[in-house]
């Protein structure tokens, strides 16, 4: 059985960390909820991290239950701990903090489970611009790093919040997780990365419309890079002194300059290097054209910087378009944290096929808020396992070994680090403590649960 008297010391010191989010009773039930997840090859229900545990027999099925519906303790504070330990030990001290936002829809059943609605879902089936499905949506922030055995970088989530459509905006939801990560990460630089969905995320209120005029932005010193939108308008910035007509006039300084158009318009008129960008894992070199201009619509008089890249001829003279609130980084720099946004993509697939996250069936409002949370938390916990104390050099080569269709894989990806885990925390249920030799109902049990972990 996984609990606290049998986890592995490698992944108990983690878990540690967490225990002042919980009560006694809680945390022990949380330890064993998280091994049975991660030791779980199948669905990822309630019940389903209790027989991963091996508690199935141990425990009544009330007290996973409860757990989530019923227990004290708060996701947000739990995943604020998680990135409190992320930041201390896998980021070094004098690098920024990078934290990306995304929202996803995690498909429900039913019309009395708490939070659900018809939702954008990009992995629906149906006309481009028409997909959507029944489900909860989640807003995601998570912390983008490097790890040295990944040529890519990764997303571990930590923080997750539901949207209700009687409830905050997204980009409110947004500048909330923002705030909160900020603010646990006292003393370091923080850049965010997001989509054009959020490109207002910390813009003006007065220029948001119906609840997301509650958006508070992000604190001070804390960027915001985000794809630009392909109908902004920008204008240039004022400059002092008469007007176009030659006279001066009384009153307020004009801050709105010329207007410069949207960002086809401006691809158009812009000054135009090349340079050298790295991105998506491969260096490619690029045309660049930056300028410092007004998003009115969004950030009123607030100045920030419009990038346009162009790698090949395009219709609208540009393939990428950034808006960022940083006015000191290169563009390059500017490019390459971007590009560093879709690894948030990728970790919340992750979730959803891998780590079981949005499996569960519960439907009252405390639990619906805090079970997905749970399984994101316990997806960054494999990661930091791993990076901490599961890695081996020849991981990549013994995959390959067993997968040879793997003909170019060079690194451990996020399956490699949960099959790895999982099958420590399989050693670690029947513990060799006992000097008799094991009979064929425990060899078979082993092998099985070992065939598992790999499915």
């Amino acid at each position: 059985m996984l609990q606290v008297q049998t986890l592995p010391a490698s992944l108990l010191v983690l878990l540690a960390a967490l225990r002042p989010c919980f009560t006694g009773p809680s945390f022990r039930t949380f330890a064993a909820l998280v091994a049975g997840l991660i030791a779980q090859p199948g669905r990822g229900t309630i019940t389903g991290m209790l027989t991963g545990a091996g508690l199935a027999a141990a425990w009544h099925h009330s007290r996973a239950h409860w757990f989530f519906a019923g227990a004290r303790w708060n996701p947000d504070r739990v995943g604020l701990a998680v990135a409190g330990l992320v930041v201390a030990r896998l980021i070094p001290a004098d690098a920024a903090v990078l934290v990306a936002v995304d929202d996803s829809l995690f498909r429900r059943s039913g019309r009395r489970v708490y939070g659900t609605g018809w939702c954008h879902d990009g992995a629906a089936k149906g006309p481009r611009g028409n997909r959507v499905a029944w489900g909860n949506c989640w807003v995601i922030a998570g912390l983008v790093l490097s790890l040295p055995f990944t040529d890519r970088p990764v997303c571990l989530p930590v923080l997750a919040r539901l949207w209700r459509t009687d409830g905050p905006t997204k980009q409110v939801i947004a500048g909330q997780l923002v705030t909160a990560l900020a603010g646990a990460c006292p003393g370091r630089v923080v850049h965010v990365v997001a989509d054009a969905w959020y490109a207002g995320v910390d813009g003006a209120p007065g220029a948001a419309r119906g609840g997301t005029r509650a958006r508070g932005g992000v604190p001070p010193g804390v960027s915001l890079t985000s794809r630009l939108r392909a109908n902004a308008v920008l204008h240039a910035i004022a400059t002092p002194g008469p007007g176009p007509d030659g006279r001066r006039r009384g009153g307020r300084p004009r801050r709105i300059g010329p207007r410069l158009g949207t960002p086809a318009q401006l691809a158009a008129t812009a000054a135009w290097t090349t340079s050298t960008v790295t991105r998506y894992g491969r260096t490619d070199t690029v045309h660049l054209a930056e300028v410092v201009c007004l998003w009115y619509g969004a950030y009123r008089s607030r100045a920030v910087r419009v990038i346009l890249l162009r790698d090949r001829p395009t219709r609208t003279g540009y393939q990428l378009a950034l808006i960022t609130t940083d006015l000191t980084s290169s563009p390059a720099e500017i490019i390459t944290r971007y590009a560093a946004r879709w690894s948030i993509e990728v970790a919340i697939e992750d979730a959803k096929q891998i780590t079981g996250v949005g499996q569960a069936r519960n439907r009252v409002p405390a639990a619906v808020a805090r079970t997905v949370p749970f399984g994101l938390i316990t997806q960054t916990l494999v990661i930091s396992w791993y990076a901490t104390a599961g890695h081996h050099p020849d991981d990549a080569a013994t995959r390959r070994a067993a997968a040879p269709w793997y003909t170019s894989k060079t690194h451990p990806a996020y399956p490699d680090m949960i099959v790895k885990l999982r099958r420590v925390l399989i050693a670690a249920r029947f513990p060799a403590t006992n000097p008799r030799q094991p009979t064929p109902d425990e060899i078979l049990a082993v092998q099985t649960a070992w065939a598992q972990a790999a499915a």
